[in-house]
């Protein structure tokens, strides 16, 4: 749960999260704040089992793909860029070193460049090896290519965690279209009528749970690494900074 005031209570960490969704057509069934309800959950999931900072989410994001249909709004890859750098920043100065963006809309390709350029502070989870393991965990059909939006994975979390938010309809909305070369160029309406790429009728509350027990689970992986990250660059800044005291260093930079 977010805190909802100062205080003394909130845990000292190293780590915080960032959950960044989108809003953005999830069909006739799904609400357009699916992908943030999503990283939400699996943030809240994450933050229950390790000791990390829950963080308020980026609800709006890269979705120009779904631009075709009502209601979808999306910000530039470049703002974008710059929220998640200018929120790691504020961080930095608060004591909290490392970011971790819970990533809930395939879209966010800049994401992957914004931990890439980090050296080290930040990731970026799930990653399609924890989805895939997610998909295993709970028994889903659809594979990680067919169930490209709306589909098998998504409603099940939603109908686990959020039943309401789930409008009927869903299970006769299957719709498969694993060939999209062009997308980015033509954009989801060339492949989709519905907003739809994936298999829901598959979905149940028992597959959302069984996919948030296992990402939940492989997050400890995805902390050791963060945690092996901070330990080398607080052991390199030692050695500069001896050397910097000694007269014969380097300047000391941050990412």
């Amino acid at each position: 749960m977010l805190p909802t005031h100062t205080s003394t209570e909130e845990r000292d960490v190293r780590v915080a999260l960032l959950p960044v969704g989108s809003f953005e057509q999830h069909g006739p069934f799904l609400p357009l704040a699916t992908d943030t309800v999503v990283a939400c959950t699996v943030a809240a999931e994450i933050a229950e089992a390790h000791p990390v900072r829950l963080l308020p989410p980026v609800t709006i994001s890269c979705s120009h793909e779904h631009a075709e249909w009502p209601g979808t709004v999306s910000i530039s890859a470049a703002t974008l860029h710059a929220v998640v750098r200018d929120v790691a920043d504020s961080l930095r100065r608060a004591g909290v070193p490392k970011l971790v963006l819970v990533n809930g809309h395939g879209g966010n390709y800049v994401l992957g460049n914004v931990v890439q350029e980090a050296g080290g502070d930040m990731a970026l989870f799930p990653g399609m090896d924890e989805w895939e393991e997610a998909r295993a965990a709970a028994g889903m059909q659809t594979s990680g290519i067919s169930d490209m939006h709306a589909g098998e994975l998504e409603t099940s979390i939603l109908l686990h965690a959020h039943p309401e938010l789930v409008r009927p309809g869903y299970e006769r909305a299957d719709h498969l279209a694993d060939d999209r070369r062009h997308l980015l160029t033509a954009g989801m309406a060339r492949y989709t009528a519905s907003g739809v790429i994936g298999r829901p009728s598959l979905a149940s509350a028992g597959k959302g749970r069984d996919a948030l027990a296992s990402l939940a689970g492989a997050f400890g992986h995805c902390l050791a690494v963060l945690d092996q990250q901070g330990q080398g660059a607080r052991q390199g800044g030692d050695e500069r900074q001896d050397a910097v005291d000694d007269g014969d260093g380097e300047a000391l930079g941050g990412a």
